[in-house]
Formats: structure tokens, sequence, C-alpha cells
């Protein structure tokens, strides 16, 4: 689920302490949380960098209409640097641009069994004697990638990856029974077992974030920290501006095909739209549902065109697990009790120290 200018209202609630040396927060020109009292700024000068902040792959161009803003924190400092002098001159930020790790591959692999109907992929890739740290895919659905161990210093972390139920090289593919965020929690228990981990670091973007803070809210005492992208907490607003309102503003060209599947008489709700179809008892009507559905997604998903990526949305396999179960979790909410349900927890981990990377865009 890509992020959205509604997610603000997150940051004040989840980061009262920040883990990492070093935390990057990007949010509107307008947001209040440069002068967040609870949170400590870096000095003025932006050099010397930890080699351990997680990476920035995307070189931050600033230039025409759309603007972004810049708040760096790092703890132990009260001074706070405020870049946008340099981004109404449309200059690059050289000082963040941060290349990802090199890629590794695992040291070990596996599939996990579950439950009576599901096995998960996992690996394990870096140090095996580092410091554990388990990433959590985004969609729901879209699984794990070799790119997502880049992430991670590999000197450094132990990095546990895994496909969720349904998704990737999970069994059996895009199943929705039993698949909810609280049988993810499940899932994310076990696993830790099956690896002998105490306890580990929790790296969640977008989706991944939303099961971030469930996981941790269910189970404090395991989380020795969070790394949080692209914050997605599944409120029904979040819902409403993707898919019925809102980025279609912004996204003409990507939202016509999305619209268009779906005739106007059902245009209420697309995503109960979009549900039907991808239950439908026709193969191929569930095929060009979860095309046009995944596309949408892959074209809206970054600030740049990612044309990689728009390109999964024509591949059937990846397309039908990531439509279907990220939809499935749409239409129930995310499994929650209520539409607030991960703020009005937030006090179970505001102890757990958290670093939130967040990009917006303001017009």
């Amino acid at each position: 689920m890509p992020q959205c200018n509604t997610y603000q209202s997150a940051y004040v609630t989840t980061t009262h302490t920040v883990r990492m040396r070093l935390g990057f927060k990007f949010v509107s020109k307008s947001n209040t949380l440069f002068t967040h009292s609870s949170l400590p700024t870096i000095p003025s000068s932006l050099s010397d960098f930890p080699r351990s902040l997680p990476s920035v792959s995307k070189n931050f161009t600033f230039s025409g209409k759309k603007k972004l803003a810049l708040c760096v924190q790092r703890v132990g400092y009260k001074a706070e640097t405020q870049l946008s002098d340099i981004m109404e001159s449309g200059k690059e930020i050289q000082e963040l641009n941060r290349n990802l790790y090199p890629s590794i591959e695992p040291y070990s692999t596996g599939f996990l069994k579950v439950s009576d109907v599901h096995t998960i992929y996992w690996e394990q890739s870096g140090n095996p004697n580092g410091h554990p740290v388990v990433f959590l895919h985004g969609g729901p659905g879209g699984g794990t990638s070799p790119s997502n161990r880049r992430f991670f210093d590999p000197e450094f972390y132990r990095i546990i990856l895994f496909d969720q139920r349904g998704a990737g090289k999970s069994t059996p593919h895009a199943c929705l029974e039993e698949n909810t965020t609280w049988d993810l929690i499940d899932d994310i228990e076990k696993l830790r077992e099956h690896l002998e981990i105490p306890e580990w670091q929790v790296f969640g973007g977008s989706w991944g974030s939303t099961l971030a803070l469930a996981y941790s809210q269910s189970h404090p005492d395991k989380v020795t920290g969070l790394v949080l992208r692209g914050i997605f907490l599944l409120r029904k607003k979040e819902i409403d501006w993707f898919y019925e309102s809102g980025a279609a503003a912004i996204y003409p060209d990507a939202w016509e095909p999305f619209r268009d599947l779906i005739p106007e008489n059902e245009r209420e709700s697309f995503v109960s739209a979009y549900h039907k179809r991808l239950n439908s008892d026709d193969l191929e009507t569930q095929y060009a549902a979860a095309r046009a559905w995944t596309k949408w997604e892959m074209m809206t998903a970054h600030l740049l065109p990612n044309e990689e990526n728009i390109k999964r949305g024509d591949d059937d396999h990846f397309s039908l697990a990531f439509a279907r179960i990220e939809n499935h979790y749409f239409v129930n909410k995310g499994f929650f009790p209520s539409d607030s349900f991960l703020l009005d927890n937030i006090d179970k981990i505001r102890h757990i120290n958290t670093t939130i990377v967040q990009l917006e865009e303001s017009f």
C-alpha cells in the first residue's frame, strides 16, 4: 500500500524515542513535527552520517511544483535543521544520497508449516552471529525479493526475510483461508522461535509498518527496536484516499484503467467491486481484476515511475496473490476491532526505540 498524506498523524503517536543513531522524517512543509519536543534533532551540519543508518537509495531532487521538506532527527542533540532553502533551489541533497548495501545470498533457507493450511518461506543472510532483524514486506501479498536484503549492513545484521501467508514462495499461493493479521503475528512468533532468536529488531514498510506495529503491540518484549518506512495504519480514510478518491487526482492516467474495469453502477466502492471480481469463480475474471489492481498500485508506489515495478502488474502469478490478499485485508479493515486500533494501543510500545522514514509530496 503506497503512502499518502493521511499518514501524518502516526508520527507524533508512534515515535517518542529513536533507537538508531540517526533517523529520517520526510514530511510536508506545513507539518509541525519539525518542532516536536519529544524528539532530539541533529545539529545544523549534515556531515558525518553514521554507517549504521538504514539506507536510502533514491537521489532526492527538488524542482518544479512538487516540494518536499526534510526533518532529520538524532539522539543527543538539541539543534534542528530544516532544508527548505536547499529544496527551494532545486539542488540535490548530496549528504542524504545513500546506496543500498551490496547484493548477498542467503546462508540458510527453509519452509515452516505454520498451520494445517499454510507453509511460509523464510531465509537468513548477513552475519549469523549479528543483531537479528526481521523484514516485514508490504502489500499485504507483496512477498519478499532479494533486494530487501540490501537495506541492512550484512556485517552487523542477521537478516531474516519471510513471505507472509499466500505470498511469494509461501503456499498455498494467493490463499485467503486462515489469512488475517493475527495469523501473521502468530507466524512471526513461530518463526522467531523456530530460529531460536530471543528478540529482534523489526523493519517494515507500508503494510509492513502496519504489521510491525501490530506485532510489536502483541509482543513488545520480543522487539528490540522498530524501523518503519511509509507509515500505513489501515484506517478507512487512508483506504478511501487511495482507492476511492484523492490519489486519482494525482495520478489520473494510472487511475483510468483501474476505474474503467468497474461498471459505473458499481463505482460507489471500488474496493468492494474488485473484491467481487478477485473472488470470482472465473479465473480469467480474477486475473483481469488482479492486473488492474496491481498496476494501479505499482504505478503510484514511487515518487518517480519505476518501470520494473510497473511490469509486475503483467505477471499474473504475482498479481493474483498481491491483489487478492491485499483486497481481502482491506475489505476486512485489517481484521482490527476498530479503525484506530493501532493508535489506541500505542502505549504498549511507547518504550520501544523507533526510527520512521516518511516521504510525502505537496503540490
